[in-house]
């Protein structure tokens, strides 16, 4: 069982869902949509509604459990992470995403805040593109 399926979410019960929508996650390096996330709880034998998974995403992703991106096409896609703030670069194509450490975007952000008068700021970078792997060999320098 993941570290995740362990941890109670604030304000919640550890639910045996929650357990499950974590082990699934925990057990894959890519990002899934809630319909994906339900098919691989399906497969496993678990006995799942759809709005149960979104709702459990949510509570998850609002505790920083699991990560939250918003693909091309503007669906959610969720992913157990890494601890600690990051950011992503995800190919258009095959979905295959990277975590990577940005200090000059950090850097950029505390600085765009406090020029404004901000404080207690947060912010979500994903940078969409073509990977490697689809990208044609004439442009892939």
């Amino acid at each position: 069982m993941s570290d995740t399926a362990n941890k109670p979410v604030t304000g919640q019960r550890s639910t045996k869902q929650r357990a499950a929508i974590a082990d699934v996650l925990s057990d894959t390096d890519d990002f899934l949509s809630a319909q994906q996330l339900h098919d691989k709880l399906r497969e496993r034998g678990e006995s799942i509604g759809l709005t149960t998974v979104y709702r459990n995403l949510q509570a998850l992703t609002a505790a920083r459990q699991i990560d939250a991106i918003w693909d091309g096409s503007g669906e959610t896609r969720y992913r157990h992470c890494s601890t600690g703030h990051h950011h992503h670069l995800v190919c258009r194509e095959c979905g295959t995403t990277v975590e990577i450490k940005a200090d000059k975007v950090e850097r950029w952000a505390d600085s765009v805040a406090s020029e404004n008068g901000f404080a207690d700021i947060s912010h979500t970078v994903e940078i969409f593109g073509t990977c490697r792997d689809c990208t044609p060999a004439s442009t892939n320098r």
